[in-house]
């Protein structure tokens, strides 16, 4: 990237899309009008063409590796994001099985996930934290589900209200436990064995919009009906190495970069989970030192390393805040609606210096209007 270009480029906490490793728009960049070797952009490739599918194949196996996924769990790169997810885990999992689906609702994506879950079976809400504006998760003690469901279903971070599972929901044995991971992925370790199925639609943590990764034991994917609509059947494409139709190409180039990116430049994901510790420290201390000026949405317990949330004492003060913010190339920092007041998305690919900026200004701005 040229230093002009970077020199543009302010520090961007949004929810999603959202910033990407520099060294990886710089690799896209210098390759994108002629994939070295292939005499044409990966955008004028056909996705069935040789030279595509071993990037393909090369992105599932960043992430296997990445993720240590056994063989017994199909990869697949779909389209649709988690919108689609919500309906097509139920169309595959809950429909015609006379059983009930359970469901942790701790925000807003889990709210619009059991909505649409209600459409193909019956749902059971084992835990709605709604009460209290979604500001917790629930321990072990506070939900309990059913032997026989056929699902546990939670949302691990809650992008709009900034709160996040520590750690996976306990699950009966036999049930198989879904994770909606979208703005949460590749952040950690994550045991995927103790999963039926977890997916991240790309565009928060790992890549560009347009491509979700699903990952599914293969036990589970012959569940879904031969009636089912052709896209909505898991089997489909993991019969077709997610080709059943055309995969958003692009999507899946990049993300397996950002994979590449991770494991070579971070050191893996233990590293980047350090890090990720770090940077979120750096604003929470910032919250949690100011004396009250700043009010943290979600419980200390439970709070997210992708997205703090948290409001300042009124809407002047929050109006001065981002536009000073602004000033500073502190950018994209605006609360949900839902919640209001200010919401820093510190992703993998922020940079520890644009959390330290952000956290040195919240500290001045406290200093000055408390």
């Amino acid at each position: 990237m040229t230093a002009t270009a970077t020199a543009q480029r302010a520090y961007n906490f949004s929810a999603g899309p959202a910033v990407l490793p520099v060294s990886v728009l710089e690799e896209v960049r210098d390759e994108l009008v002629c994939l070295p070797g292939a005499r044409s952009s990966l955008l004028e490739m056909s996705h069935r063409d040789k030279t595509f599918v071993d990037i393909l194949h090369d992105a599932e196996n960043s992430l296997r590796s990445l993720l240590n996924i056994s063989d017994d769990y199909a990869v697949l790169f779909l389209q649709g994001g988690a919108a689609l997810q919500f309906s097509m885990i139920p169309a595959n999992l809950l429909r015609d099985s006379g059983k009930s689906a359970a469901y942790i609702q701790t925000g807003t994506w889990g709210k619009k996930a059991i909505a649409e879950a209600k459409k193909e079976g019956q749902v059971e809400v084992v835990y709605d934290a709604s009460s209290s504006n979604f500001n917790h998760v629930p321990g072990p003690q506070d939900y309990s589900v059913a032997e026989d469901a056929a699902y546990l279903y939670y949302c691990n971070n809650e992008t709009i209200q900034g709160v996040q599972f520590p750690t996976e929901p306990e699950c009966p044995a036999g049930v198989p436990l879904i994770c909606d991971a979208s703005s949460d992925f590749l952040y950690r370790p994550v045991d995927t064995n103790k999963y039926g199925l977890l997916y991240a639609c790309a565009q928060k943590n790992a890549g560009p919009a347009g491509v979700t990764v699903v990952i599914i034991r293969r036990d589970l994917i012959d569940r879904g009906s031969a009636s089912l609509p052709g896209y909505l059947n898991y089997k489909n494409h993991a019969d077709a190495d997610s080709e059943w139709n055309t995969p958003p190409t692009f999507a899946i180039w990049v993300l397996g970069k950002v994979a590449k990116w991770l494991q070579n430049d971070i050191g893996g994901l233990a590293a980047m989970e350090t890090l990720n510790r770090k940077k979120a420290a750096l604003l929470y201390d910032a919250i949690d030192q100011s004396g009250g000026f700043y009010t943290g949405h979600a419980k200390p317990d439970c709070r997210s390393l992708m997205n703090a949330t948290f409001t300042l004492p009124n809407d002047d003060l929050q109006s001065a805040f981002l536009a000073q913010a602004g000033e500073r190339d502190l950018v994209s920092l605006k609360g949900h609606r839902s919640v209001g007041g200010i919401r820093a998305s510190i992703y993998n690919a922020m940079p520890i210096e644009g959390v330290q900026s952000l956290a040195s200004f919240m500290t001045d701005f406290a200093s000055k209007n408390a």
